[in-house]
């Protein structure tokens, strides 16, 4: 996994979490799948998930979709919501899934070697 230097923190905290939404990424055919399928796939488990990217500088937007579905998408904090090359997205018929899914994908996209997008809402100046 390559630091950036911007988000020093993404080394062991972000690497279990990204670990732990690895495995429930499987198909929960053995016991030790199914109890964490069992404590993530409610919603204290969403709640674990947003706390944990939340520690990675992220913010979450859910949605449900008249029964259909639901999306989720991992923004950076402090983007005001900005679709950044960093945010990671998720469609299921579960909440859970969703979230499991975008922050899988917003943990991939800060694993790879581009940098992290500067906050222009926190300063006065604009971008050049």
């Amino acid at each position: 996994m390559t630091l950036h230097p911007v988000t020093t923190a993404l080394d062991y905290s972000a690497r279990r979490l990204g670990a732990a939404l690895g495995f429930l990424s499987l198909e929960p055919s053995e016991p030790e799948l199914q109890l964490l399928h069992r404590c993530f796939d409610t919603w204290r488990g969403i709640g674990d998930i947003v706390a944990g990217m939340a520690r990675q500088e992220y913010d979450l937007e859910l949605r449900r979709y008249d029964g259909r579905g639901w999306r989720a998408v991992f923004f950076q904090s402090g983007f005001e919501h900005s679709l950044t090359a960093h945010a990671g997205a998720g469609w299921a018929l579960s909440p859970w899934a969703a979230v499991q899914q975008a922050a899988r994908d917003a943990l991939a996209k800060l694993d790879q070697d581009e940098p992290v997008p500067r906050d222009w809402t926190l300063t006065d100046e604009s971008p050049r």
